[in-house]
C-alpha cells in the first residue's frame, strides 16, 4: 500500500475539497504525459491505480514478433524471446502487456508529470471555489475589508476575494482594514485566474436579505416582503404583509423595542428604514407608503398606474420629503406615479377634487342620480380607492379648531 500517496490525497481532499477521484485521474494523466515525453508516444500506454491501496501500474501493450530484427519500434513491438520471459503463454502475432517502471523516467518527464498534477489541482480548486460562491449569488455574506485598490475595495470572503466597486459603495461609508462587513453578491464570473466576485452595499436586495436573516417570521414565511425601495445611505421603504392574521407584519420586523430593525440600521451605518403594511387596494397602499405624512384623499388609477394625492396644507412638505425623497421612494415602492398637492392647491387642480370623479362618461349626468338615498355612499367609497372620508373630516375638524383657537 502506498501510504504516503494516500495521506497526501486525504489532506488535499480535506483542505481543498477536491475529490479523490479527480486526483486519481490527474495522477493517471500525469503518468501518461510522462510516458509520452519519455517514449515519444503514449497511444499504447495504460495506467491503472487501485483506489483502495493507491498502488499504481503502468504498462505498454506490445505486439509480439518473431525476432529482434523484425522489431521496428520497441515502444509498440517486442520479440518472442523477450515476451516469453514475461509470459510463458506468449505467441507470435499476439499482444502482451509490458510493465513500465516510472523510476526509469528522466528528469524532464518527471517534472512535466508533476506540473500536470499541480495544474489539475489548481483548476479543481478554482472550480470548487467558483461553485461555492455561485450558489451564494444574490445572497448576503460577511467579508473582511483588506485594502483599498484605487477607489475600489478588496474584501476577503474566506477562500476568495471580492471587489466592491466605487459604484456599489454607499457614499460616506468608510471602512478600515480587518473590519467585518456584510455585502450582497451581485455576480460571480469564472475566469482563468479564478472566480471574479462582484459585491454591493447599495443594492435593495441587501436590506431584504438582512431582514430575512434577522426576522424569524420572514424566514418561515409568516411575513412576506412584497416590495422595497432604497436610496442607499439615506432611507429605505419596505412593504410587508402577513399570512397569519394573529401576526403583525410591521411589529415582527421592528421587533421588541426596535431590536430587530435597529440591528439592521446599525449594519447599514444609520440608514433610516420605514416599514409599512402592504395592501391590495392601491389607494390604501399609497397612503401607507407616504407615511409618516397624513393623507386626505387618494385617487388611484390602476390601469395607468398613476395616483393623485391630497394632503393637509401643513403636511405637504412632509409628504414630499427632503428633496422629494419620501414621494420618490413611495412611487418606487408602489409602482405608481404619484402627484401630491395640498388641500388648497387641490381645490383648483383638475383630478384632485371629488367632483372630478362624479360624472359619467358623457360628462352631463351625476352618478348620484342613479341611486336612492344612502346607496350612493357605499358605491362612492368603492369607486375612490384609498379615500378615507372619516380621516378627511377629522383633519378638517382639527384645522377648524386650530383656526378658532
Amino acid at each position: 500500500m502506498n501510504k504516503e500517496l494516500m495521506e497526501a490525497l486525504n489532506i488535499l481532499e480535506k483542505e481543498k475539497e477536491i475529490s479523490k477521484e479527480t486526483l486519481f485521474e490527474a495522477i493517471e494523466n500525469s503518468l501518461l504525459t510522462a510516458c509520452k515525453n519519455h517514449f515519444g508516444k503514449a497511444d499504447n500506454i495504460t495506467v491503472q491505480i487501485d483506489r483502495e491501496t493507491c498502488d499504481f501500474l503502468v504498462y505498454a501493450t506490445k505486439e509480439i514478433v518473431a525476432s529482434p530484427d523484425e522489431v521496428e519500434d520497441d515502444v509498440v513491438q517486442i520479440c518472442i524471446d523477450d515476451a516469453v520471459n514475461i509470459s510463458k503463454d506468449a505467441v507470435i502475432g499476439d499482444t502482451i502487456n509490458v510493465e513500465i517502471k516510472s523510476k526509469e523516467f528522466g528528469r524532464i518527464a518527471t517534472q512535466n508529470a508533476k506540473n500536470v498534477i499541480l495544474q489539475k489541482i489548481r483548476e479543481e480548486e478554482r472550480s470548487v471555489v467558483y461553485n461555492q460562491f455561485f450558489e451564494k449569488e444574490k445572497d448576503v455574506v460577511t467579508g473582511i475589508v483588506q485594502r483599498y485598490t484605487g477607489r475600489n475595495i478588496s474584501i476577503n470572503l474566506g477562500k476568495a476575494d471580492a471587489i466592491l466597486n466605487e459604484a456599489e459603495q454607499v457614499k460616506g461609508e468608510e471602512f478600515k482594514p480587518t473590519e467585518r462587513i456584510k455585502v450582497y453578491i451581485l455576480e460571480v464570473k469564472n475566469t482563468p485566474k479564478g472566480p471574479r466576485i462582484m459585491v454591493s452595499r447599495t443594492h435593495p436586495e441587501l436590506v431584504k436579505r438582512l431582514f430575512e436573516a434577522e426576522v424569524t417570521e420572514i424566514k418561515d414565511g409568516t411575513v412576506e416582503i412584497m416590495s422595497i425601495a432604497r436610496e442607499a445611505g439615506s432611507r429605505t421603504k419596505l412593504a410587508v404583509k402577513t399570512n397569519n392574521p394573529n401576526v403583525d407584519a410591521v411589529g415582527a420586523c421592528v421587533g421588541m423595542n426596535g431590536a430587530r430593525v435597529n440591528a439592521i440600521v446599525e449594519e447599514l451605518r444609520g440608514e433610516k428604514i420605514d416599514i409599512v403594511n402592504w395592501d391590495e387596494n392601491p389607494g390604501n397602499f399609497i397612503q401607507n407608503a407616504l407615511s409618516p405624512a397624513k393623507i386626505v384623499a387618494v385617487f388611484a388609477d390602476p390601469d395607468e398606474k398613476t395616483a393623485k394625492v391630497v394632503v393637509p396644507d401643513y403636511q405637504l412638505s412632509l409628504a414630499i420629503g427632503k428633496e422629494g425623497q419620501n414621494a420618490r421612494l413611495a412611487a418606487r415602492l408602489t409602482g405608481y406615479k404619484i402627484d401630491i398637492k395640498s388641500e388648497t392647491q387641490a381645490k383648483d387642480a383638475e383630478g384632485f377634487r371629488y367632483e372630478d370623479y362624479m360624472y359619467d362618461e358623457d360628462g352631463d349626468v351625476y352618478y348620484e342620480e342613479e341611486y336612492e338615498d344612502g346607496e350612493y355612499e357605499a358605491e362612492y367609497e368603492e369607486a375612490y380607492e384609498g379615500i378615507d372620508a372619516e380621516d378627511a373630516e377629522q383633519t378638517q375638524y382639527e384645522e377648524e379648531e386650530e383656526t378658532l383657537a
